[in-house]
């Protein structure tokens, strides 16, 4: 009976326990299903509908660029992706053939996108609106056809490599189009269709879409009218010179808008990856090797090379016009006056060695502004000499000249300089006429326009506004002084008036500037680059504009070739920049 009683209270408080235990793992669950209801039940009731929800993205229109007067440079074209669904498929051999003809592509290449198991397969992107519209009038269940943009550029290869062009992904790759991604860039839509548990669309479950919100369109100071004149001006140029390549710059000096960037030549920028004849290289008998048989490597080489802007992205030797800046260093350091008087033999002896003048005989006597007229490198190494190493070096560090611009293009180069305790004698008075040191075309542009502006540096730049933002750059002041300017203005004007400059002055009109003649590396190769910078008008200048012509064959002096150039292009765009209002 003792044992019977013990027997029975311990069942009972193993019972308890085991009751305690289920209550306790109950009340757990209840708690959980709480949390999961009230706590996470947004979380799960977003995994819930993204299980039954297909989602698309819909493109969004990326922004239009615009001359100054509002002309497109780059615009958008309506065209199509063309996509599969697997589970939706009746028809999958006829899907394949459809697809495979009407977007020309191999069967087989079509069938793995229709055979593979996934919730939306892509076939093909950037199809032309047309084709398109033909196979979504096919009907074919798990077909989809959804409406997209590419980018298309009216004018193709104007201004290419200032432009820049996108990928497939509609994302800028070179030019203002990557550098002002943000503002063009749009935000894409979405299209969400209901689908049952086999991914199958519910048809009466209808869809429901996120409309995509456009980019913003770009305004930018360049005139369509003066690219395409400068175009035709260098295409010219570089095809009766025979030249690698011809560059023409032109600005406003007084705020750094660029009306005009050429480098040519250009390349088509609705087909960007199609490399032009003149880059692909040529077997022993001139034969021109075709695309396709090109290495990947090589290939992207002349890719790279293609779509180089020579005006920001390469460097090379100014020579004479780099005399702008030994000019004004030395009136505003007072070592020279534009009445000094020199003699020029025909040569300077600097250290060891012997420096000629372009002139074998010598200028003789000559003032400084004669000396600047005559191009007279003995005189300009006797000024650098005059202002020395270490002062000279401070006026190249304090116009700038070893700092980027800032122009809002990517991939700017800087000057290559000699470090300043590197600076010996025979360096200093190479660098006095624009030898042994490098720099971009934009670069010299950017510090030509302080000085003839009245000292201020301005920041070289194409972008004006986007949308309800208009776009500010910074100014530097106090480069040189007004009275230092206006001389410089003043013995410019006598360079093309009375100096060598001469085919650079335009009827009617008050023109400066300044010659190049300079010899690529290495010396003694027969290569040349020819070159004239101009402005106008020289007593309140409004435009400036160079042009440089890389490897021309035969006549190779700046003053001879390049400076008619400038001066076609002045004949033309200064009345054109007066009716405008631009010099106002």
């Amino acid at each position: 009976m003792r044992f019977f009683m013990h027997n029975k209270s311990h069942n009972r408080g193993k019972n308890l326990t085991v009751l305690a235990v289920v209550l306790f793992l109950f009340a757990v669950l209840i708690g959980r299903l709480i949390y999961l209801m009230i706590w996470q039940s947004e979380h799960y009731t977003r995994m819930a509908d993204d299980l039954h929800e297909r989602e698309r993205t819909i493109k969004a229109a990326r922004g239009r660029i615009l001359d100054r007067k509002g002309e497109i440079l780059a615009d958008n074209r309506t065209v199509c992706t063309i996509s599969v669904i697997h589970n939706q498929i009746t028809e999958p051999e006829k899907v394949i053939r459809v697809l495979a003809e009407e977007l020309q592509l191999a069967e087989e290449k079509v069938r793995a996108r229709v055979e593979k198991y996934s919730a939306i397969e892509r076939v093909k992107s950037n199809v032309d609106k047309q084709t398109g519209d033909r196979i979504r009038e096919y009907g074919l269940e798990g077909v989809k056809v959804d409406e997209d943009f590419k980018r298309f550029y009216p004018h193709e290869e104007l201004a290419s490599k200032v432009l820049g062009f996108t990928g497939g992904d509609n994302q800028g790759i070179i030019g203002l189009e990557v550098i002002y991604e943000e503002y063009l860039q749009g935000k894409p839509g979405t299209i969400l269709t209901v689908t049952d548990a086999k991914g199958v669309e519910i048809e009466a479950a209808g869809e429901k879409r996120a409309e995509p919100i456009a980019g913003k369109d770009l305004k930018i100071s360049m005139d369509l009218n003066i690219q395409s004149y400068a175009t035709q001006l260098a295409e010219t140029a570089m095809e009766k010179k025979e030249a690698e390549r011809v560059c023409i710059l032109v600005m406003n000096p007084q705020n750094g808008e660029i009306y005009a960037m050429v480098d040519v030549p250009e390349f088509n920028l609705n087909k960007p990856y199609t490399i032009g004849e003149q880059l692909l290289p040529e077997d022993e008998q001139g034969v021109i090797t075709p695309q396709e048989q090109l290495t990947e490597g090589e290939r992207q080489e002349l890719l790279n090379k293609m779509w180089r802007n020579g005006c920001i992205n390469d460097t090379y030797e100014p020579g004479s016009t780099f005399k702008v800046i030994t000019a004004a260093a030395g009136l505003e350091e007072g070592v020279v006056t534009p009445n000094d008087t020199f003699s020029c033999p025909g040569f300077i002896v600097v250290d060891d060695r012997r420096i000629r003048c372009h002139k074998r005989g010598g200028h003789g006597a000559e003032t400084f502004v004669q000396a600047t007229e005559n191009s007279c490198n003995p005189v300009f190494v006797t000024v650098g000499l005059r202002l020395g190493a270490e002062r000279y070096y401070d006026y190249f560090e304090h116009f700038g000249l070893l700092q980027k611009t800032g122009i809002d293009l990517p991939g700017e180069a800087g000057t290559i300089m000699h470090n300043r305790d590197k600076i010996g004698q025979v360096e200093l008075a190479t660098i006095s006429f624009g030898q042994s040191f490098q720099i971009t075309p934009i670069q010299l542009a950017t510090t030509v326009s302080s000085i003839i502006n009245g000292g201020n540096r301005v920041t070289p730049h194409f972008a004006i506004s986007s949308g309800e933002h208009v776009f500010e750059y910074p100014v530097t002041t106090g480069i040189v002084s007004e009275q230092t300017s206006a001389t410089m203005r003043e013995i410019l004007e006598k360079v093309v008036s009375e100096g060598g400059g001469k085919n650079g002055a335009v009827e009617g009109w008050r023109v400066g500037g300044k010659t190049a003649t300079s010899q690529t590396l290495p010396r003694g190769s027969n290569r040349y680059i020819s070159s004239f910078l101009g402005f106008a008008p020289a007593d309140n200048p409004q435009v400036l504009a160079i042009c440089i012509i890389h490897n021309p064959q035969g006549v190779y002096y700046g003053g001879t070739i390049a400076a008619p150039v400038i001066r076609q292009l002045f004949e033309n765009i200064l009345p054109y920049l007066k009716e405008m209002g631009y010099n106002q």
